[in-house]
């Protein structure tokens, strides 16, 4: 089950937390598997509804009236490219790769408005593993804020149904 959590504490995005104007952070149980945080991204992405690709089109046409880019769609990557194979400053879907470890994955999209990081992050739980998603936004002008408001309440929907797709289909595997 998704629940809401609190940034832990020994992710690296948490580092990231002082003087945010948004965070959160949800966790599901993941039965033991040697996937690594960038391989579990992948396969969270991967299985992005298309009600979440149509809202990412809807606000990729209208981002350049307000003079945000167009970020692309969230399950964008190249097939070809091996989740041992990113690094540093790789481009992954929507988001550029900060920092990466085997337990932790830290994304980021920056631009005038705001800047946003995400963090997929794996610890040991009981006889499995937690995966916790973690955002992180930083605010730098008003229409940063304007935008923040109106995107928060979609940016939850969309990571619990994320979430929850995945917990569902990573668990049937195991």
């Amino acid at each position: 089950m998704v629940k809401m959590v609190a940034v832990p504490a020994n992710s690296q995005i948490s580092q990231h937390l002082p003087n945010a104007h948004f965070f959160d952070a949800f966790q599901f149980t993941l039965a033991p598997c040697k996937r690594s945080a960038i391989e579990i991204y992948l396969d969270v992405i991967a299985k992005t509804p298309s009600w979440i690709s149509f809202l990412m089109a809807l606000r990729n046409r209208a981002a350049p009236m307000f003079g945000l880019k167009n970020l692309g769609a969230l399950n964008s990557v190249n097939p070809c490219v091996k989740s041992e194979q990113y690094r540093v400053g790789d481009r992954v879907g929507i988001f550029t790769i900060h920092s990466i470890s085997e337990n932790e994955v830290i994304l980021t999209d920056s631009d005038k408005h705001l800047d946003a990081k995400i963090s997929v992050c794996k610890t040991a739980q009981g006889v499995g593993n937690a995966v916790t998603v973690s955002t992180v936004v930083h605010v730098h002008n008003l229409l940063g804020h304007v935008y923040l408001f109106f995107v928060v309440p979609f940016h939850k929907q969309i990571v619990l149904s994320l979430l929850q797709r995945s917990e569902l289909q990573f668990n049937k595997l195991a």
